[in-house]
C-alpha cells in the first residue's frame, strides 16, 4: 500500500505542498498475505498437475515461513530463482502464473 502525504495547500500543476515536494511511502505487504499466496500457488500447482514446479514453490512458502518465525526480511536471492522457475515452467493465463506475478510483486521489490 503506498500512501501520498501533502503537507499544505496543494497549488500549481507540479508544485505540491510544502516546498514541492511529494512523500511517496510504501507499506507493502504483510508477511501473512505474502505466506498466503504461496500456500495457494503450492495447492494450485498440485491441482494443475505441475508436481515438477511444487518444490520451487515449496522453497518459497519455507522461505516466507522461516523469514516470518525468524522476524527478518524474506532471503530475496533464494525466492526470485524458484519463482523465476515456476513462471517459465507454467502455462501462461494460468492463475499459478498470476499468482506467482503476485508474489514477485510482494517479495521482490
Amino acid at each position: 500500500m503506498s500512501t501520498f502525504n501533502f503537507h499544505g495547500e496543494v497549488s500549481g500543476p507540479s508544485n505540491f505542498g510544502d516546498g514541492g515536494k511529494i512523500e511517496i511511502h510504501h507499506h507493502g505487504a504483510s508477511p501473512a498475505e505474502a505466506l498466503s499466496l504461496a500456500d495457494e500457488l503450492v495447492r494450485q500447482l498440485r491441482a494443475e498437475g505441475q508436481s515438477a514446479l511444487v518444490a520451487q514453490a515449496e522453497v518459497v512458502r519455507g522461505e516466507l515461513a522461516q523469514a516470518e518465525e525468524e522476524q527478518r526480511p524474506v532471503d530475496r536471492g533464494r525466492v526470485r530463482p524458484a519463482l523465476e522457475t515456476i513462471s517459465l515452467g507454467i502455462a501462461a493465463g494460468s492463475s499459478g502464473l498470476a499468482l506467482v506475478q503476485e508474489l514477485g510483486r510482494l517479495i521482490i521489490q
